[in-house]
């Protein structure tokens, strides 16, 4: 079966953060529902600010967010206040729309390592009311000394308690030196996985942290052999196929969606809320490119 890598491209996140965005990136839009990946770290923010990412705007869709190490502060317009830890999510689901900060604590770890995805909304429930969830325990598949960690939706017969609105599977999976499995997959689903640390054979390929393997579908089974300590992190899911438009931090249906929610974010439309106690200004919005954006499919 063919694979792709993909090496994406860096990105300042923030005043203090450089991200990889893996997704969505020319030639690969979408796995499954999930249309944005940025990975971060590990770095040294000991005498740093570390991550300070003002109010911003969401809408169709939900974030997950997810540590291999440090600390980050969620606040949002429905009043959440929440750290989350390596092996804790934070699940945030922006529906119409919501806004909401992510910072370092003042006194954080001296490490910051993880990956933060986004989640498309199916038309059928790109209008819910937003929400926003924190699952502190998370159910694991294990297959010898290979341990994966179900986050989002199902996976070996495993299901996250995260509230999910299509079929997916969001999987840490932590392989020690040495070890391999022949972990299952469905057949039906497309999967894409990266390396957050370390260096593993993946269904053949070589991963190590940065790109992102994509896999296709038609797969029943996920081979990985560990070279050293290797933690992974793999997404999977039922083909999306919705048209999207994605611009800035909405994702929508067409154009003139879009224009309605920067406009709305601008002028302090009340289907944004408030977020209450972030030391610093909102993001403003960048201003709209010349061109009419267009609805695409998940590969472009």
């Amino acid at each position: 079966m063919e694979t792709q890598i993909l090496a994406g491209h860096e990105v300042a996140l923030g005043r203090y953060t450089m991200v990889r965005r893996l997704l969505p990136q020319r030639g690969r839009r979408m796995v499954g529902a999930w249309c944005f990946m940025d990975t971060f770290g590990p770095d040294d923010v000991e005498n740093r600010p570390g991550m300070q990412v003002g109010p911003h705007p969401h809408t169709g869709l939900q974030t997950v967010t997810w540590l291999a190490a440090g600390e980050v502060l969620h606040r949002d317009s429905l009043g959440s206040l929440q750290y989350i830890q390596p092996g804790q999510l934070n699940l945030m689901t922006a529906g119409r729309g919501i806004s909401h900060s992510e910072e370092s604590p003042a006194a954080h770890p001296p490490l910051m390592h993880g990956i933060q995805l986004w989640v498309a909304l199916p038309d059928s429930a790109r209008e819910t009311e937003p929400s926003f969830d924190h699952h502190p325990e998370l159910p694991v598949y294990r297959e010898g000394d290979v341990e994966a960690t179900v986050v989002m939706g199902t996976f070996a017969g495993v299901t996250s308690p995260a509230r999910t609105f299509s079929p997916l599977a969001g999987v840490e999976i932590v392989a020690p030196a040495g070890s391999r499995a022949s972990l299952p997959l469905d057949p039906g689903w497309e999967y894409a996985v990266v390396a957050l640390s370390g260096a593993a054979g993946v269904a053949g390929e070589r991963v190590e942290a940065g790109p992102l393997l994509y896999l296709g579908d038609g797969r029943s089974t996920l081979d990985v052999v560990a070279a050293e300590d290797t933690r992974l992190f793999l997404v999977g899911g039922e083909p999306f196929d919705e048209p999207l438009v994605m611009w800035w931090n909405f994702v929508a249906r067409s154009h003139e969606e879009i224009v309605e929610a920067r406009d709305g974010w601008m002028s302090g439309d009340e289907r944004f809320g408030e977020v209450k106690g972030y030391n610093g200004p909102a993001l403003p919005a960048p201003l709209m490119p010349t061109v009419h954006l267009k609805a695409r499919g998940r590969v472009s």
